[in-house]
């Protein structure tokens, strides 16, 4: 978990966010990459002087939005002790590769031995730069969606577009040392078992971990007993807490399950029911997005 990428925004709940990111970063030696998550201003196309009005109007909004996010990421950060960098040079970039002092750049970027933070300062971006702009990180850090608060499009994107996981801060300020304590509520899905896969830092520096599986539902799939052999041979301190029949596809039963083990992380597959059926007839992952008290990391 050394690349981490967190949007700010001007809410609130932004600031458990970066907290919590800062948290990720001390503990695995990370960097963090920060941007203010915003929409395109609208853009009236009329000609009349009250457009050009309204247009102004927003184009304000977008700045002064952007820089409450800036002054937001940069207080939490020095709070949290985390030292601002240089935003790094994108390999991508038509910079000569072979140019004196670009190669140290590049060599040096994989090399974090301590927290740090850097500022993107791009322009108007949104949900889709999210998503794609992720992919070049090891983790994206997200608030849990409230309707005060942070846009589910915005979890959403991070966690369909970016091919990686993502962590969810709920809307209040999660203790120091986060993790000691995991849930991994298996239920034998490819996207819980790929976020089993991605989460391997955070298992491994856990002092408990508790597998919650519905072994009787589970028909040809692997059972929460492999699951627990599967993270015992790779030396996580693991156990195995069966819950009652269905408990493991319902969100609430989950968090209940967990809130009452002490667990200080949840470790859930999202939507492995499609998103339509779970807004039609509910579902596990859209529960805990509505209801988390924990911080949930999380894979598609």
């Amino acid at each position: 978990m050394k690349a981490i990428l967190v949007p700010a925004e001007s809410h609130d709940d932004s600031e458990h966010a970066l907290r919590m990111a800062a948290e990720v970063a001390r503990r695995f030696s990370g960097r963090i990459e920060c941007f203010a998550l915003q929409m395109p201003p609208l853009v009236n196309l009329t000609w009349d002087p009250a457009g050009v009005a309204i247009m102004s109007g927003a184009d304000l909004d977008h700045r002064r939005n952007r820089e409450e996010a800036r002054r937001l990421a940069a207080r939490v950060m020095s709070e949290e002790d985390v030292a601002l960098e240089p935003l790094a040079d994108d390999p991508s970039s038509e910079e000569d590769p072979a140019r004196p002092g670009t190669e140290t750049v590049l060599a040096g970027a994989g090399a974090v031995t301590r927290a740090g933070w850097a500022w993107n300062d791009k322009m108007m971006a949104g949900d889709a730069f999210l998503g794609a702009y992720g992919r070049a990180f090891d983790l994206t850090v997200v608030c849990r969606p409230r309707p005060e608060g942070a846009s589910i499009t915005t979890l959403e994107s991070a966690l369909f577009e970016s091919g990686g996981p993502i962590l969810i801060a709920p809307p209040h300020r999660v203790k120091q040392g986060f993790g000691k304590t995991i849930a991994v509520a298996w239920n034998g899905s490819s996207e819980t078992a790929r976020t089993i896969a991605f989460a391997r830092p955070f298992l491994r520096a856990a002092e408990r971990v508790i597998v919650l599986a519905d072994d009787g539902g589970l028909n040809d799939q692997p059972s929460g007993a492999m699951i627990q052999r599967r993270l015992s041979a790779c030396g996580v301190p693991v156990e195995l807490k069966t819950m009652p029949s269905g408990g493991i596809r319902s969100g609430e039963a989950i968090l209940k399950e967990a809130t009452a083990l002490g667990a200080d992380l949840l470790l859930k597959g999202a939507y492995t029911q499609s998103r339509l059926r779970q807004m039609i007839f509910g579902g596990a992952t859209s529960q805990i997005l509505a209801k988390t008290e924990l911080p949930v990391f999380m894979a598609h």
